[in-house]
């Protein structure tokens, strides 16, 4: 199912709404938002969190509906470009971050510090679980490259992560390796029989 398909089941079938970051896999709605935001000006929102890791990380939002009718995608509410931008205390080093998306929702329903902090949660979710992927999996060295087999790989890792997490373990590393040690211990962690259910 592609993203296109997403967002109208979503906003069609289950009356909800989407908050997508667009990247290559779209390069036209990419590079539309990207040529609109090009020139811009002073944000409409900006953050800065404190530096309680070591650097200091200053976020700024542009947002415009003017693209909604334009975009190849459907129900677009508004677009928007986020910059991240990253300075290590100890070092000065300086790096900077920009990320488009669109969403369904409108400035009515979201307003541009709205939208900056559903996609300060979604990058948080989509670096956790990335970090999950390589470092556990060691998904970067995959050998698996043909035809759909990266991407269908890639879900079920996901879903693996997912349904771990649901369960509330505390380190997703730690449960893997508890788990991998026997078929009957995944069963029952998941309540998959009726006597883990019971137990539970």
């Amino acid at each position: 199912m592609t993203q296109k398909d997403i967002a109208t089941y979503l906003v069609k079938q289950r009356n909800a709404s989407y908050h997508f970051t667009v990247k290559g896999n779209q390069p036209g709605v990419f590079q539309d938002i990207a040529l609109y935001f090009e020139d811009r000006q002073e944000p409409e929102f900006m953050e800065c969190s404190p530096p309680d890791h070591g650097r200091i990380e200053v976020r700024k939002i542009w947002t415009t509906t003017e693209l909604n009718d334009y975009l190849n995608f459907p129900h677009v509410g508004q677009a928007f470009v986020v910059q991240r931008e990253f300075t290590e205390k100890k070092t000065g080093h300086h790096s900077c971050e920009i990320a488009y998306g669109i969403t369904s929702r409108t400035p009515e329903q979201a307003d541009p510090h709205r939208v900056l902090a559903t996609n300060r949660g979604h990058w948080s979710i989509e670096n956790s679980c990335h970090y999950i992927l390589d470092w556990n999996f060691d998904e970067d060295r995959s050998r698996i490259r043909v035809g759909y087999g990266p991407e269908n790989i890639t879900r079920l890792r996901r879903f693996a992560i997912t349904l771990i997490k649901a369960k509330g373990a505390r380190s997703v590393a730690q449960k893997m390796r508890q788990l991998t040690r026997s078929v009957r211990l995944v069963f029952d962690y998941l309540r998959m029989t009726r006597n883990s259910c019971a137990a539970a």
